[in-house]
């Protein structure tokens, strides 16, 4: 077999040198975690390169002690034993009023089936564009993955609207089918939206046709198989929940029937009334019981 020429041999071996330090820029796979360490995991980059840390300590709530959004429940409930049991389910978003319950009851799931499999994966807005590497680390893996994008919301033109698009419904590669994404937001659309937006209406032969800006900001949310929307709590739901609260802190039914108005006050001084309020009232008062 004749030798290459020593000019070719010189431009191989070059070649294969850049290569040798292209490679060397390009970053790495990234690295398992030790998956029986934990049953939530964050997704955090470091240094340039993302990673999955495990979540040593994760938020015990249950199902049962999130009150007064039973429909909200028994619906993201339905889909995420679904999904567990393998069979077919949707992507979640979670929208409404502060305080209502959407993050604790994704959390509260995860406490429910961690035993039959599931598991959260916590993504920051920022580390969307990140998606495509999270989910093929998670694809081969025989557990199911909720990915968990909390309080999302986006401007105009951010990097990981487009992402988070692609991955849902948008991209030549799929979802595997162990994982969905939940994601929560105050916003519907996980857009600002404006007043002069509605001006782009149309009317085409009698019905009306959102503007572009409109489609574009609902095409994102549309893609969410499965909504749920959270209303402001009244007052007697409020109190309901100070009980609940008071009561799984320890206090006794004299302590509770005395605590509704320095509740109401709570409230009053937050300006808010809501589940979160009620939680942060009843650790407080339930810290000033004599033991």
């Amino acid at each position: 077999m004749t030798r290459p020429a020593p000019e070719l041999e010189r431009l191989l071996a070059r070649a294969e040198s850049v290569l040798a330090r292209l490679e060397a820029l390009l970053p790495p796979t990234p690295a398992e975690p030790d998956w029986e360490s934990a049953i939530a995991f964050r997704w955090r980059r470091r240094q340039g390169q993302g990673a999955l840390a495990p979540v040593r300590a994760t938020h015990r709530i249950r199902l049962d002690q999130l009150l007064d959004i039973d429909e909200q429940k028994r619906r993201i409930d339905d889909n995420t034993r679904q999904f567990v049991a393998g069979r077919s389910a949707n992507n979640v978003l979670l929208t409404g009023a502060r305080g209502t319950g959407k993050s604790s009851l994704i959390k509260a799931l995860l406490n429910e089936y961690s035993a039959d499999g599931l598991r959260l994966i916590e993504v920051d807005k920022n580390d969307l564009m990140d998606l495509p590497d999270i989910v093929e680390l998670l694809a081969p893996r025989a557990e199911r993955f909720v990915l968990f994008c909390d309080d999302l919301s986006f401007e105009e033109a951010e990097p990981g609207y487009k992402a988070l698009k692609s991955v849902l419904d948008g991209s030549v590669a799929a979802l595997p089918d162990n994982v969905l994404i939940y994601a929560t937001s105050n916003r519907r659309h996980l857009m600002p939206e404006f007043f002069s937006e509605n001006l782009e209406a149309r009317h085409v032969g009698g019905e009306v046709h959102p503007g572009d800006a409109t489609e574009q900001k609902v095409s994102l949310s549309e893609r969410f198989g499965l909504w749920l929307s959270f209303y402001p709590f009244d007052q007697d739901a409020y109190l309901d929940i100070v009980a609940r609260w008071l009561e799984e802190f320890g206090a006794g039914a004299e302590d509770i029937a005395c605590a509704r108005q320095p509740a109401l006050q709570w409230a009053l001084m937050r300006g808010s009334r809501n589940g979160r309020v009620a939680w942060q009232f009843a650790r407080d008062r339930a810290g000033r019981l004599p033991r």
